[in-house]
């Protein structure tokens, strides 16, 4: 089954940030995983939204969580940490 992982981010330094972007492709592919939305042209429906939108698909949660645990990935997260805050899920798809 496939799983997902949902990020919301509200960027605070978009040109530190950039450091982080600029890695992440490559470790969710190491994966197998792939981005369905990367930043974009978001527009609030319903309810509050704070920022930017990123959406990846992986094979199955193995997959993902082991994107969310490989050590490359573990070294560059505190880039995102300093620079921004945001909420992020893991959900399997149907």
């Amino acid at each position: 089954m496939s799983a997902y992982l949902i990020a919301e981010i509200d960027v605070r330094d978009a040109t530190a940030y950039g450091e982080y972007t600029a890695q992440t492709p490559a470790l969710v592919a190491r994966q197998g995983g792939k981005f369905i939305v990367r930043g974009g042209n978001a527009a609030a429906l319903e309810g509050e939204w704070a920022g930017r939108i990123a959406v990846m698909a992986f094979p199955n949660r193995q997959a993902l969580e082991s994107f969310w645990n490989d050590p490359d990935y573990r070294k560059i997260v505190g880039i995102r940490h300093k620079n921004s805050q945001g909420r992020i899920v893991a959900v399997d798809g149907v």
